[in-house]
């Protein structure tokens, strides 16, 4: 099978053919295709899979999980059912299904223990669905089970164009929260303000904190209740000056590059809480979460609650040019891996 192996850590921007020194990614056109490992084992043959940010710092070797090399990045994904183990209830082949993984998912074949895996229900996108669970999922745990968003309460989401912000934009609408977005450049602003943001901060032209400030006064609201920060940086620095008192803080990631502080004295006097978010342990620590968490938000898909905007595609070749968009801040909405179509393959367990 093809598939992108990472034998080195290095900049995966860099061009994939070509000669020169060795490349941190490579295509890989004669991989093993993964067997079956156990009764409950289901092959996927892959339609889409996603590219975040977690797994642009892997590569370079700056994430916190470092796995052995080679590897095959890649988590969340989608695609068909080409194989089951004999005691697989829940799915057959040919069943479009998406998931996640900890690696793999660049790859035209992956496996998954059946209870890893959900339905694609009827009228969702295929490709669409393997944008869904890593960005919306960390989006919805965090505002709906960790911050407990409520209709009525202020959310400001930095970052706001990208995978999790968008998917947090729209879950703060879901939920009925006012909805506050901080984005870069016009285009993105533009299509914030279609998805019926109540207010967006233009952060290439605009003070945030005085726009902020003058928008809630607007209003006759007090502050910001929840924040929810996947940049980091200067940014966050200042989106704690329109915090209100007993506001949540989601520390998502740092795609500034800068890690923020959060004052601990100011914490105190303001009663904010702060929650870490890494939504990938809650597999190991809370899976009952992630699995009411991604079923819902399939649900919300089916019924047009929500939309996945997809702002790029390529193929495994292009691999590069999919992860320069993530790191040159290009995309509103998913980057995505296309795989074509292959003819199944089957084996036994």
């Amino acid at each position: 099978m093809e598939a992108l192996v990472c034998r080195k850590l290095g900049d995966p921007t860099a061009p994939i053919s070509g000669g020169g020194a060795e490349k941190a990614i490579v295509v890989e056109k004669n991989h093993p295709i993964p067997e079956l490992v156990s009764p409950t084992s289901v092959r996927v043959r892959v339609k889409a899979t996603s590219l975040n940010y977690a797994n642009y710092l892997q590569i370079l070797g700056k994430y916190q999980e470092k796995p052995p090399l080679p590897f095959i990045p890649g988590s969340d994904y989608s695609g068909v059912v080409d194989a089951v183990g004999p005691s697989v209830s829940k799915f057959k082949v040919g069943d479009p299904v998406c998931s996640f993984a900890a690696l793999g998912s660049f790859a035209q074949f992956i496996v998954a223990d059946q209870t890893e895996l959900f339905g694609v229900p009827e009228g969702c996108d295929l490709v669409a669905a393997g944008a869904l669970p890593v960005a919306f999922g960390t989006s919805h745990v965090a505002l709906v089970h960790r911050a407990n968003l409520t209709s009525g309460q202020v959310l400001l989401v930095l970052g706001a164009a990208g995978g999790v912000g968008l998917a947090a934009v729209q879950i703060g609408k879901v939920v009925g929260a006012i909805v506050i977005a901080v984005a870069r450049g016009a285009e993105k602003v533009q299509y914030l303000k279609s998805l019926g943001v109540d207010h967006v901060v233009d952060s290439s032209t605009q003070n945030l904190i005085q726009s902020v400030k003058d928008f809630l006064k607007t209003r006759k609201l007090k502050g910001v209740d929840v924040l929810y920060d996947p940049v980091g940086g200067k940014l966050t620095k200042e989106a704690m000056k329109v915090l209100s008192w007993g506001a949540n803080i989601l520390v998502i990631g740092f795609a500034s590059g800068e890690i923020p502080v959060i004052p601990a004295n100011i914490a105190l006097v303001k009663n904010w809480t702060v929650h870490g978010l890494y939504w990938g342990s809650y597999r190991i620590h809370r899976p009952a979460v992630l699995e009411d968490s991604l079923k819902e938000l399939l649900s919300w898909v089916a019924r047009g609650l929500i939309t996945i905007r997809i702002s790029h595609t390529y193929r495994l070749p292009e691999a590069n040019l999919a992860f320069s968009a993530i790191k040159d801040r290009k995309a509103i909405g998913k980057v995505m891996l296309v795989l074509d179509d292959q003819t199944s393959v089957r084996s036994k367990l």
